[in-house]
């Protein structure tokens, strides 16, 4: 009876995970119809596009939507421009970021979780408030036009969010360890460096991962900020895309990939380590 009774609970859980299983794949199947779209209209032609009924697969398809879409408007250097906003303020948040996390989790000071909530208070202040007077701002110093606005923010602190992530991680990690860094003879940045961010690689890749995608799709910085076209960005200019080649939605579709590719190409790379440091993140 024991036998038969494991029997029909195996059968029943396995039932359980093939139903999961299969929501799962039918929804991301659902939620895979825009990106499969997009795709689909990048290699048409300009006919197939409108055609009615819709024609899903293109026939033949056209390559060449890639190249048109690539040279009508300066694009390698709204990606040159994207690229080099984005790597610098991910590498000033993520240090910053983490440089004061270390600080709220690791050191006892006077006012410490006062300031802690007064900074995650920030995250209910709109951006929309506050954009004026930082734009007048950095007009008094004489930096609009340049990428300053976009980048040196982000080697200030990094964002209330992000230090919220990495704190709660490094709340996680023994201090234990670094009581053992101490006795031979580590300084506090050496802890920093040596024992707190190589432990930390799932949430350090999540905030890698939140900055790059937050950098790359940027839209109002870059609109509020640059005026001249050889420092646009790929969003800026993609707007300029769609306003000169609004009904060749081929063209569009296929420069919306180009912009989305690395951003993809990343997120599958790293998934693991992002979903691990998501995870991992609340469990203190």
């Amino acid at each position: 009876m024991e036998a038969v009774g494991t029997r029909a609970e195996r059968q029943a859980e396995l039932l359980k995970r093939a139903g999961i299983f299969l929501m799962l794949c039918c929804g991301a199947a659902l939620f895979s119809i825009p990106f499969l779209w997009t795709v689909s209209t990048a290699l048409k032609t300009n006919e197939q596009v409108f055609a009615v009924p819709p024609q899903w697969i293109p026939n033949p398809p056209q390559w060449g939507n890639f190249g048109r879409a690539w040279t009508e408007l300066p694009f390698p250097t709204f990606v040159w421009n994207t690229v080099l906003v984005t790597v610098l303020s991910t590498f000033g948040q993520v240090f910053s970021a983490s440089l004061v996390a270390y600080g709220f989790a690791r050191f006892q000071w006077r006012g410490r979780n006062l300031l802690f909530y007064l900074m995650l208070s920030t995250m209910m202040l709109p951006s929309q408030v506050t954009m004026i007077p930082v734009f007048l701002l950095w007009r008094q110093l004489g930096l609009i036009d340049t990428f300053a606005p976009l980048v040196v923010p982000a080697f200030f602190g990094g964002g209330a969010f992000t230090i919220f992530l990495l704190r709660q991680f490094f709340l996680t990690i023994p201090k234990e360890l670094d009581e053992a860094a101490m006795l031979d003879g580590a300084t506090p940045f050496g802890i920093w460096w040596r024992v707190l961010l190589p432990l930390s690689r799932p949430a350090l890749v999540t905030v890698v991962l939140f900055s790059f995608l937050g950098h790359w799709d940027d839209f109002m910085g870059p609109l509020v900020y640059l005026n001249s076209m050889e420092k646009y960005t790929v969003s800026i200019g993609l707007r300029m895309f769609q306003d000169m080649f609004g009904t060749q939605l081929e063209l569009l579709m296929a420069a919306s990939l180009i912009h989305i590719l690395p951003t993809v190409v990343l997120f599958f790379v790293a998934q693991r380590y992002f979903i691990k440091g998501i995870a991992m993140t609340g469990l203190k």
